[in-house]
This record gives C-alpha cells, structure tokens and sequence, in this order.
C-alpha cells in the first residue's frame, strides 16, 4: 500500500535498500497505536449485550454507547494536528496513550450509562489522537524506501487489534463479565505507554522547530549511512519551504475545493459500506440467525482473523492491479455478502447449513472491505490532495470518517427496528451497488502516477476521474 510519503520519497538510488535494526524496531512500537485502535473498534461488540441487561439499556442508548466513542475520536482528530506541532509527535503519542489507559479504565468501573459513555469519550479522544498521530509519526521515522510497508504495518496492527478484542470477549463471553472486557485493554495500553517512553522525537518535526542538530542526532540512530542522513535532512528541508494554505486555498480555488471534497465523498462511502454494522454489532447480527452469546462471539472472531489476512491481499495487490479495478471488484463483492445476508434473514435461518451460509457471507464483506475500499481510500485521499493543501484536505477527510462512522454507529439498531432484518441489509447491499457508479464516474486512477502529474490535472480542472492516469 502506498502512502504520500512514498511518493515524496527521495528517487531510486537515494536510499539504502536495508532497513536498519533500530529503524524497524522504532517503527514497530509506534505501531502499536494501531493495535490500540484496533481493540477500542473491537472491544465493544462483545460487551454490548452484557451492558444492555446490567443497565437494562433499551436499543436507542445501547447505539450511543456505541457511537458516543467516535465523537470524541472525531474531536480528538479535529485536535491532533496543532498537538503534535506545538508538542511533538512523541508526546502526543503519550497523551494518547493516558487516555486510552483512563478511558479503559473509566468503562471498566462505570456504575451508571453516563460514566460509562465519559469513558467511551475518553477512549475516542485517546483513538482520534494515535490515529492521526501514529501513522505520521512511522512515515517520518522510516527510511524513505520502507516507508509503504512501515506504515503499512500500523494498518494491519489496526486488524490485529480487533482479533484480539474479539477472541478476548469470546473467552470472557460464559462469565459474562464485561467489565473485565472493557477494562483489559488498559493493559496494552500501559505497554503502549512504556514503548512510547523508549521512542526518539521525530527527525522532521525538529527540523519543522528549527532544531537541526538535534533532528540529526536522531536521524544518525535511525540511518546506516551519513550520507543518506544529509540527503535526507536537505529534502526535509525543501518540502518545509512548500507552504500550507489550508482553509484560504479551500475558499479561493475551486480546483482544491473538488479534490475536498471527493475526499470526504470517499471517506462517506467507505463508513456506508456497513463495515463497522460488522465491527460494531457482529455477535448481534449473528444471533438474529440463532447463535447463543459464545457462538456469536466466537464467530465474530473468525470475522477478525479474517480482517487480517484479507488486509495482507490489499498490501500485496493494491500497486499491482491498480485502484479503480481493486475497488470496483471489491464493491461488487461486498454488494453481494450483504444482499446474501439481507436474504438468509428474510427467508429465515433456520438450521446450522443456514447459520453458517451466513457467517460465509459476512465473511465474504470482510474480504471485500478488507482487500480494497479499507487501505485504499486512505489512500486516494492522499493521492488527490495538492501538495499546498494536503495537510488541511487529509484533515478533513480524516474528521468525515470519524463523523460518518458515528453516524452509522448511532442509527444501526434503529433501523434494524424500523426497516427489518433483511431490508436493513438489503438497504447496505444496494449502497455498495451503487458505490461502483461513484468509482467509475469520479475516482481517479492513481496507481503509478506521480503526485505532481495528478496535482498538475487537477488544477487544470480536469474531470476528477482523469487526474490520474
């Protein structure tokens, strides 16, 4: 999967093919942001019903319980970008990380719906932050030719996280005991907390504060050659004189003002998929179909297992068959799980051949999601971004994910109510249908186009589907 950073990286030749020890061991605790956001997505389908019956939470509190979570990631997003300028990388992974420990913690001993959703807050506040800090802080660690995979590898602890909060409510599910569900996951997030204390401050963001000797100290522990280091700081150093115009360049081009907002039409289309309906409530969707609590969750495991390994097809591929073709299939794919799904519902389930033709079907999404609309809107959302405006159009593609997905957290169960079972489902089947249109008619594709080639179209006023190739 390739990132922004790539594509800025220093030509071939510039760098060393190998990967230094401590480059790669910088990187992969800092990766671990993404296991944390992974088990705050994940911790939650399992417990749900728990907390319904202790609190007797009717269907429209349980969907806040859900969604007020991705309220405060949306704000601590919305924040994430002036902390780690004004502090730094480093210590806004720390922050993040006190409060992905407070927030567990919170949920963990909460005697009431409100103190239970202050700790879902504070979770989402800690989760805004390391996502949007975590990955920005590998790219600018890793040596330029690993910075794909470096950040690649945050991406897939993301899925890992969730495996691992879907196996641990599977194991906790016959004691029943939610609180020890919400409240585990302090622990990864004090280990978290004591690799971030081992991390050095980001090379860039000193250079961004002036502070060159200290940006190449760090550069010296983290590059085999001193050479590369210079490169390296020179190129820093020229990217920093481009300057970002952000909000002025939004109101007064509307050239950039497209590239916004196919952004954040890409980031809406991702969150309709359905995919965090999954994520969310899968033990509850499987027990519409007859599994008790320990099956459902059990289930909802392999549905993590499978996250990851379909996420591994969409870091090998993505470069090699291109955008538009990976996504389109993939939608297709997904139109077809969630209309076999909406089927078996309506029909009935009824028998274990039945049960399980529709756990294959919800597995069939996953894949669908997992291979392509997952890893590679991100993506294209930094692909089509001007490099003037990248930091703000990135910014706001971010916060419309966080707010779409609170959006479709906070309505599921209502329409399950309101639509039925099968028609809820039918209703997502016919939205990645039609997901296809908005590929072929407005994604560019971007697969081997340099990110000047496709800023260069765009400001042309090309169609947005040919400001790629």
């Amino acid at each position: 999967m390739s990132t922004t950073s790539d594509r800025l990286a220093a030509p071939p030749g510039a760098v060393s093919d190998n990967l230094p020890m401590r480059a790669f061991v910088t990187c992969g605790l800092a990766s671990l942001a993404g296991l944390m956001f992974g088990l705050d997505i994940g911790v939650i389908a399992g417990a749900l019903g728990f907390i319904g019956k202790a609190f007797n939470a009717d269907t429209r509190t349980q969907e806040w319980i859900v969604s007020i979570m991705m309220a405060g990631a949306a704000a601590g997003a919305a924040g994430a970008g002036t902390l780690s300028y004004r502090l730094g990388r480093r210590w806004s992974l720390l922050i993040g990380g006190v409060l992905f420990v407070a927030g567990a913690l919170i949920c963990a001993f909460a005697g009431s719906i409100a103190m239970l959703m202050v700790g879902r807050v504070v979770l989402g506040l800690a989760i805004g932050i390391v996502a949007f800090t975590g990955p920005l802080y590998i790219s600018e660690v890793a040596p330029a030719h690993w910075r794909g995979a470096m950040v690649s590898l945050y991406q897939l602890m993301v899925t890992i996280g969730i495996l691992l909060a879907f196996v641990s409510d599977s194991l906790l599910t016959p004691s029943g005991n939610w609180r020890l569900m919400l409240g585990i996951i302090a622990v990864p997030g004090l280990v978290f907390l004591g690799a971030v204390l081992f991390l050095p401050e980001s090379p860039r963001w000193f250079l961004l504060r002036g502070r060159d000797d200290q940006a190449r100290t760090v550069l010296r522990t983290l590059r085999d050659d001193p050479a590369e280091v210079d490169r390296e700081i020179a190129g820093v150093r020229e990217q920093l004189k481009v300057r970002q115009l952000g909000a002025a360049m939004f109101r007064g081009n509307p050239n950039f003002r497209r590239s916004v907002y196919l952004g954040i039409g890409l980031q809406v289309v991702q969150q309709l998929t359905g995919i965090n309906v999954i994520m969310y409530y899968a033990p509850k969707i499987f027990g519409l179909a007859g599994f008790g609590a320990g099956a459902s969750n059990w289930a909802t495991a392999v549905v993590g297992l499978v996250n990851v390994l379909a996420t591994l097809l969409a870091v090998g591929f993505a470069d090699r068959w291109g955008r538009k073709p990976m996504l389109n299939a993939c939608f297709a794919t997904m139109a077809i799980g969630m209309a076999a799904v909406g089927i078996l519902l309506g029909l009935g389930v009824h028998g274990d051949f039945s049960r399980y033709l529709l756990v294959a079907m919800v597995l069939v999404f996953i894949v669908g999601f997992a291979a392509a609309p997952g890893p590679l809107i991100w993506t294209l959302c930094s692909e089509i971004q001007p490099l003037q405006g990248r930091d703000f159009g990135i910014a706001v593609s971010t916060f419309t994910n966080w707010a779409a997905n609170w959006l479709v957290g906070n309505t599921f169960l209502s329409l399950l109510a309101g639509l039925g079972q099968a028609n809820t489902f039918w209703l997502f089947a016919a939205l990645n249908a039609g997901f296809i249109l908005f590929v072929v008619f407005l994604v560019p594709e971007t697969k081997g186009v340099s990110l000047e080639s496709i800023e260069h179209k765009l400001m042309e006023g090309l169609p947005l589907r040919r400001i790629g190739r």
